[in-house]
């Protein structure tokens, strides 16, 4: 039952790691009820040992939701509702990282890409609409840099990407209109160790790689270097907080001075050229 000492509910997806659990710990020290999902619950043990060190334990409540299955989605927003009685924010973070060119790789590959980093996206935000317009809430969605440049052996991820900032730019000047602000979070590099990020066996990726593989080989040298000296989570996790508490966020929000330099790049490169000799020096 809402009351009107019940405290704002925020939903937030994929809180096993990283991004999501930096957020999930973060906004329940800011005072935030937190539904913090994820595919598998057994992987929650990490988050709980976060939440409880920050003495939030009380305030996140770990839940079962895969983006790619519409029971799964329809089954948690049910119970939040019924336990909560209110729906504030929704913090569409789960994702997957993929690394291949599509000639070594199949159509399906993509798709599978796409349900988790797009779909699942879509379907999240379609299921909190209906109450973030009775709460005047919020949607903010964890993309990429790689939604706005993209990245070699990244097409998959970054048309994903690409696609879940044209839905939410699309869908925020109508949102507005109902009373739901939309941001989009843009994180470069967060440290993490790449290979479990992307989850890939390398040396079997680049033997498989063909023609491609002395690019791919710097390519993933490159990276691996990037993540190694990258924000933390928790780092990136604070714009999420930000556009959760601000009185007027920001559509788009980088999550460092990389990041901004690296988007403002794109967005004032008409003709491509820059962004495309930035993008085919990591591959020498």
């Amino acid at each position: 039952m809402t009351t009107a000492n019940t405290p704002q509910t925020v939903l937030i997806t994929g809180t096993s790691s990283g991004i999501g659990l930096a957020a999930a710990v973060a906004a329940a020290e800011a005072g935030w009820q937190v539904v913090a999902t994820m595919r598998d619950t057994g992987k929650a043990d990490p988050l709980r040992r976060a939440a409880a060190e920050a003495g939030v334990a009380d305030r996140i409540q770990v839940k079962r939701l895969d983006v790619v299955d519409q029971g799964s989605i329809t089954d948690c927003f049910d119970e939040v509702l019924d336990e909560y009685g209110r729906l504030d924010a929704v913090v569409n973070n789960a994702g997957a990282g993929r690394v291949g060119t599509i000639e070594q790789g199949s159509v399906e590959d993509v798709r599978a890409t796409m349900e988790v980093n797009f779909f699942g996206v879509v379907a999240v935000t379609r299921a909190a609409m209906p109450h973030l317009r009775a709460s005047r809430g919020r949607v903010i969605t964890v993309t990429s840099v790689g939604g706005v440049v993209g990245q070699p052996f990244n097409e998959a991820y970054c048309a994903a990407k690409f696609a879940v900032e044209g839905f939410m730019e699309s869908l925020a000047p109508v949102a507005a209109t109902v009373g739901v602000d939309v941001t989009v979070i843009e994180p470069g590099a967060v440290a993490s160790e790449f290979v479990a990020s992307v989850g890939v066996d390398v040396p079997a990726l680049l033997a498989a790689a063909g023609p491609y593989a002395p690019a791919l080989q710097a390519y993933i040298e490159r990276t691996m270097k990037t993540f190694g000296q990258a924000q933390t989570p928790a780092e990136a996790a604070r714009p999420v907080i930000d556009a959760l508490t601000a009185e007027e966020p920001a559509f788009r929000v980088q999550t460092s001075d990389w990041a901004r330099d690296f988007v403002s790049a794109k967005l004032s490169d008409l003709d491509g050229s820059a962004v495309q000799a930035v993008t085919e020096s990591w591959m020498r």
